[in-house]
């Protein structure tokens, strides 16, 4: 039986959730129903190719897209922040994320372990979204203690805020 388990927590309307790498502490076959049962709109993958082949998820792209998830993949090392040069493609999967938010829709995002890159990417979707920056942490914490694992994850998720101030 699959360990996976989903972290989740009401965003701009809709149900934005973190979650560890399909297959990482259990089965691949099982945690990918669970994710398709959970019905996301869109899947925010961060972790790198290494990592999901390593972990046996070297096809999730495909297989979660074959299941109506559309799917985006941000590679970022682990204890790492974004790194520059996919800020613009941040940009569309952050509206693409905010817009099935907004329409009460479920956006879930994992890395390897469901903690630092994807707390990261949740918290900056909850700050581009209007949530003040530290209270956005604190509840997102409340769900999962170990979101967000060093500064520059942090500092990267605070800078949505000037970013929701243009929007």
């Amino acid at each position: 039986m699959s360990e996976m388990k989903i972290y989740a927590l009401q965003v701009g309307g809709g149900t934005l959730a973190l979650c560890p790498m399909p297959g990482r502490f259990g089965s691949y076959p099982e945690d990918l129903d669970l994710i398709a049962s959970w019905q996301p709109a869109l899947v925010i993958t961060l972790t790198t190719e290494v990592e999901m082949i390593e972990d046996g998820a070297r096809h999730f792209g495909s297989d979660i897209q074959g299941r109506a998830a559309r799917w985006a993949h941000l590679p970022v090392s682990d204890f790492e922040a974004l790194p520059e040069e996919f800020e613009e493609q941040w940009e569309a999967v952050s509206a693409s994320a905010r817009q099935a938010l907004k329409g009460g829709g479920r956006v879930l995002v994992h890395c390897r372990g469901g903690c630092g890159r994807s707390g990261m990417a949740a918290l900056r979707l909850m700050v581009e979204s209007g949530e003040e920056p530290n209270a956005a942490l604190k509840r997102l914490r409340s769900v999962r203690p170990c979101a967000v694992e060093t500064d520059a994850q942090r500092d990267w998720a605070f800078r949505g805020e000037v970013r929701a101030a243009r929007i």
